[in-house]
């Protein structure tokens, strides 16, 4: 069995993988975590061979984590991943690749091996990151922007009286705040996304990953695959071929 985590910026994903079948997984805020939390987590699971973790948030989270793993199995290999010029017949775009985001890195790897044809991929978490992949394995670079939250809590800093909440509304014109806040931050992640594509191949697969993946894909008037699991499939790639 094979544990692999995908620690970003808002919350940490982990799970199972054996024989590179998805058997569990789950999600946490980061705020979260701690030594008992993933104890009470983990402690129940088969012994794990190998741990596979990105991580784009604070290294005190890779920490926490390897140290609970090592407390837990002993003998468990683990492997930090970060991003390369060229691994799993994805050449990266990036002209620094190792600057490459890892979780774009290992997204960019999952969909090379599970989604073969041209692909925009689209990642609607904390920022919003959109990378293009060609039929070759080229990644063609990307763009980044302020997810969803991100813009909301910008508003909520930059100006005293602009509060949000969670509560969905409709994305036209509104009549009061909170939901001129959600129309014009969603209806930005959504002109940012068709901008990205209107110059690019009609032909693409376009898949949607993140927490916002749903809310975003209902807001999209062409076919898009969502595949909340795409860091974490990269991570079970990269453990499996790993010589370690």
């Amino acid at each position: 069995m094979i544990l692999v985590i995908d620690i970003g910026n808002s919350r940490l994903k982990w799970a199972t993988f054996h024989n590179a079948n998805l058997q569990q997984s789950h999600a946490l805020n980061n705020e979260a975590l701690n030594t008992a939390k993933l104890i009470e987590l983990w402690k129940h699971l088969p012994t794990p061979r190998k741990l596979a973790l990105a991580c784009v948030s604070a290294k005190s989270l890779v920490e926490l984590v390897t140290t609970v793993a090592n407390e837990l199995w002993p003998s468990i290999i683990t492997i930090q991943v970060k991003s390369e010029a060229y691994a799993f017949g994805v050449h990266n775009g990036y002209i620094e690749p190792e600057k490459l985001g890892v979780d774009r890195w290992l997204a960019l790897i999952a969909v090379r091996n599970y989604y073969p044809k041209g692909s925009c991929i689209i990642d609607c978490g904390t920022a919003i990151t959109i990378d293009f992949i060609d039929a070759d394995g080229n990644h063609q670079g990307g763009m980044i922007s302020p997810g969803l939250t991100l813009m909301k809590k910008s508003l909520a800093i930059a100006t005293d009286l602009l509060m949000f909440n969670e509560d969905n509304f409709s994305t036209g014109p509104a009549n009061f705040t909170e939901a001129a806040i959600y129309s014009g931050t969603l209806n930005a992640a959504t002109g940012l996304i068709k901008s990205a594509l209107s110059t690019q191949d009609s032909s693409l697969t376009v898949i949607l990953t993140g927490g916002d993946a749903d809310m975003i894909a209902k807001q999209l008037s062409f076919n898009v695959v969502i595949d909340s699991n795409l860091v974490l499939l990269g991570l079970a790639l990269v453990a499996s071929n790993s010589s370690h």
